[in-house]
């Protein structure tokens, strides 16, 4: 029997910068508690990056782990996607940093700003790379470094970030596995739930800027929760049904970790088991695009996964933007 062209996930790799922030440590600087962050978002610690980490060093630290795990040499790789809103500059882009921290320089490189969603939009980008024949070898990046824009003295967001990254090697498979399926959507009509208001062109900063907070992360939580439990079903239930595959099928979920309220949610509403629940948001919080590839190179180094396993990936964030991907593994 022979099966089309897909792209497969052949390598997964990580890296979270070593300090931990644990809630205690929130204690000191907001009004909250270790017991008002676990209850509401079941994050115990997240990682946050020193001075001497910044966002291109760890995308290229967890590409560089991806591709010894998928044994792709630098000469092989076609594409870097690198998704971020946490990029080191705003010119160039981070996929050509990591380019050059390991020497990729067969390939072209990008970034991709779909906040939360990023490594899922990466994944449906690379899908139509390799199904199409165009390029081969693909290496998609989450990484996040969320400290820089939080506000560390607003209580409802400073308790949720972390930064981390996460990566994937994806290469033509013809034995049916790889991705099967992808689906993403956006409302630019609730883009001011979750936004960072000041520092791009349109409200850049100024020599009299107040620094109030408005060139941080601000979000309608309660808003975004509904939205987000409600639209990640969507998306999954859509890749399901495209893939031609049931509920009941799917091995492993790998959702974004934002908190673990959503995540109980979503799987409540998809009628999934917890024990078939990827988590590890009480260790890292919200990594916005590092979440997924985290969670999933984590899954993988430890054996959970196993080749034939159906895997469900999702993803929501700012835009407001959300999607999902199932793959064969």
């Amino acid at each position: 029997m022979t099966h089309p062209i897909r792209a497969m996930i052949a390598g997964t790799g990580s890296y979270a910068p070593p300090r931990r922030m644990s809630n205690t440590e929130l204690e000191s600087l907001v009004e909250t508690s270790d017991q008002w962050i676990r209850e509401r978002t079941g994050i115990h610690e997240r990682r946050i990056a020193d001075d001497s980490i910044s966002c291109a060093d760890m995308a290229a630290a967890a590409a560089r782990s991806a591709m010894e795990l998928a044994c792709c040499a630098p000469e092989d790789v076609d594409v870097i996607v690198d998704a971020t809103i946490t990029a080191d500059y705003l010119l160039p882009s981070n996929g050509c940093l990591v380019q050059e921290k390991l020497g990729l320089f067969n390939a072209v490189a990008f970034d991709v700003v779909a906040a939360c969603t990023g490594f899922v939009a990466g994944l449906a980008i690379a899908r139509g790379f390799i199904e199409s024949g165009m390029y081969r070898k693909v290496v998609v990046i989450g990484s996040e470094r969320l400290s820089s824009l939080t506000n560390w003295s607003d209580r409802t967001t400073c308790v949720l970030f972390g930064d981390a990254a996460g990566a994937v090697v994806l290469e033509p498979s013809e034995n049916g596995s790889g991705i099967l399926s992808t689906f993403m959507k956006s409302d630019g009509r609730m883009s001011e739930w979750l936004q960072i208001k000041v520092g791009g062109t349109k409200h850049p900063h100024k020599r009299e800027f107040a620094w109030d907070g408005s060139d941080k992360i601000a979000m309608r939580g309660t808003d975004v929760f509904k939205v987000a439990v409600k639209e990640m079903g969507n998306a999954c239930l859509k890749v399901i049904e495209q893939a031609g595959v049931k509920p009941e099928e799917v091995s492993w979920v790998v959702p974004h970790q934002a908190n673990m309220r959503i995540i109980e949610a979503l799987t409540k509403r998809l009628g999934i088991a917890p024990d078939k629940v990827v988590i590890n948001v009480d260790r890292y919080g919200n990594t916005s695009s590092a979440s997924v590839p985290l969670a999933l190179d984590e899954a993988n180094r430890a054996g959970r996964i196993q080749p034939g396993d159906l895997v469900l990936m999702t993803a929501f964030g700012g835009g407001l933007i959300w999607g999902a991907a199932l793959v064969r593994w």
